[in-house]
């Protein structure tokens, strides 16, 4: 393909300058340096300022560094060494900061772990990876002894360990009802070979520095799993070179932030990229305060901003449709943050709107995926428009390709989000062909496609619609399940909606929508009312064939309706 065919030129001009602020630049330079530099770069500058708050307790830089090195030593001595893999099956705490930044002191490699995870799911990710150690809370030991998973080091801690004394007592009120049940394991246990006491090894090593030469390009920071919503999941290979470009990126795409001044709160789970990248990586590198939270209850959420005088708060859609919703939204003045950021998922048009008129505050769109080290596209401070998730980053490339052939389409037609820039990961873990799938080469060049559609207007604007797996089509036409369930959110008596399509012989694959009724209407509302209220808003062919009322929707750790999971329910 020729450089001057197509609309390829408009891609590469980068329209998307032209809505840069004059403050933000085009490209940055990225250091060629480790996410440990970082770290302790921010720890020496700002020693005295409070790192981390837990429910009271606040742990200043220097007191973190001190427990971070002191971490590094124990690892060393249990033998675990560069390139090794450790697991982290943590809830947010001060533990998973300590063992975060300790993992990669000695060069070793994080495996973070959903901590809903089943027994069979943390199983696959251990074997995975190939992980030998595992740090692990007291109250989710169980889920790993199911694995059946031999380990050669696993550390156990608490999440009493780090609650004031006052908090102590109430330790089960701060797990809240998700990990209440779980059982802890016997004191007999750490008698046994390989099996330590997180604490004890914090008290036992001195806080001597831990170095080891790192390759910023090539060594790893994590393998984080993707969700597995198109079967097996894979480990993103993360580079120290990736976190710090998409740091920086995030830092000069906010020029009003002020290092050593910020804080956030940290109720987005850290072994998710969305909550790893804002509150692990970021937050430690430009001395934030992080007000971190083990479970996110919409209470505890609310006082730590108003405690602690939050300046910044981001998160899935799914914690702004409850928050605006919720009585004690109100207490907080929204309009005092510098910035309210969304992402990990589409936000829809009603969630948007329904926010911005209970706050008077707008929603910043961030996009970004775990393959992208989160970070990608993002709305300028200001510059929010109904359906766009932004524009490309600094030193970021975006384009919109044929899902199928590396080539540009046209702007403003439908394709395939694709993106290239220094936050890129490697690749998938021992998976060559599956991060081969995901490649473009463009010019010579590797881009990542991204499995979203969209497309770009022609001031650079990108949107999405769905992801490519999620393409409806029906008798050979297009249908889009995000464009059906922005329809079917706006009735008034619906609550919450998901769409899968259905495999039919006779025309490829029918509209499915799976509805959750406001509780008033209950057995009020028909399949044909349903039907008849989308026929002035969709196409013919749009209008779910098949209406299934149900009690809830199945939703991912993160709250992203699980289409994998609806689909599965449909094969049944």
């Amino acid at each position: 393909m020729e450089l001057e065919s197509g609309s390829a030129p408009l891609y590469l001009q980068k329209p998307w300058l032209k809505l840069y602020p004059e403050e933000i630049p085009a490209e940055i330079e990225i250091p060629e340096v480790s996410l440990c530099d970082l770290f302790d770069q921010a720890a020496q500058k700002w020693k005295d300022r409070t790192a981390l708050v837990f429910y009271g307790t606040k742990i200043s830089y220097g007191e973190l560094k001190e427990k971070v090195e002191r971490f590094a030593n124990a690892l060393a001595d249990l033998g675990i060494k560069k390139g090794d893999r450790v697991a982290l099956l943590l809830v947010n705490s001060p533990q998973y900061y300590i063992s975060f930044y300790g993992v990669l002191k000695v060069g070793a490699i994080v495996v973070p772990v959903s901590t809903v995870y089943v027994s069979p799911e943390i199983r696959y990710q251990l074997e995975d990876s190939g992980a030998e150690s595992i740090i692990c809370m007291d109250f989710l030991y169980e889920s790993f002894k199911k694995t059946e998973v031999q380990m050669k080091n696993v550390i156990i801690t608490s999440i009493a360990d780090y609650l004031p004394a006052k908090m102590k007592l109430r330790e089960r009120s701060v797990l809240r009802d998700e990990y209440q049940r779980m059982a802890l394991p016997s004191p007999d246990l750490y008698e046994q070979k390989g099996y330590y006491r997180f604490q004890e090894l914090i008290r036992k090593y001195p806080p001597e520095p831990f170095k080891i030469e790192l390759d910023p390009k090539e060594d790893l920071v994590a393998l984080p799993y993707t969700g597995g919503t198109t079967g097996v999941p894979k480990g993103v290979m993360i580079t120290h070179h990736n976190c710090v470009a998409a740091i920086k990126q995030m830092r000069a795409f906010r020029p009003f932030w002020e290092d050593g001044k910020e804080v956030q709160v940290g109720y987005m789970p850290y072994y998710h990229i969305g909550g790893q990248l804002g509150a692990v990586m970021g937050a430690m590198a430009t001395g934030d305060t992080v007000v971190v939270i083990t479970t996110p209850d919409l209470d505890s959420i609310i006082d730590a901003i108003i405690d602690y005088k939050a300046t910044f708060f981001g998160g899935a859609p799914s914690i702004f449709e409850l928050l605006k919703i919720y009585k004690r939204t109100s207490r907080v003045n929204w309009k005092k943050m510098k910035l309210i950021t969304t992402g990990a998922d589409a936000i829809h048009e009603s969630t948007f709107l329904d926010w911005q008129r209970r706050t008077g505050t707008t929603l910043h769109d961030f996009y970004g995926m775990t393959e992208t080290t989160g970070t990608a596209i993002a709305v300028p401070p200001g510059q929010t428009r109904t359906g766009s998730i932004g524009i490309p980053l600094p030193s970021t490339m975006a384009a919109v390709l044929d899902p199928d052939r590396d080539e540009f389409v046209p702007a403003g037609e439908i394709g395939e989000i694709t993106v290239k820039g220094p936050q890129i990961c490697k690749g998938y873990w021992n998976k060559p062909e599956a991060t081969k799938e995901c490649e473009a080469i463009l010019y010579g060049e590797r881009w990542w496609r991204t499995g979203d559609l969209g497309r770009m207007d022609e001031e650079g604007r990108f949107y999405i619609y769905d992801r490519k797996r999620d393409l409806i089509k029906y008798k050979g036409l297009r249908v889009y399940a995000r464009e059906v369930e922005e329809v079917l959110r706006l009735h008034p008596k619906i609550k919450e909606v998901g769409v899968v399509g259905v495999k039919d012989i006779a025309v490829g694959e029918n509209v499915k929508a799976y509805v959750v009724l406001q509780s008033d209407a209950r057995g009020k509302v028909s399949e044909a009312d349903i039907a008849a209220y989308c026929k002035d808003k969709l196409a013919h062919y749009k209008i779910p064939k098949i209406i299934e009322f149900v009690g809830e929707i199945p939703k991912t750790d993160v709250g992203k309706v699980s289409r994998r999971e609806l689909r599965e329910i449909g094969e049944v």
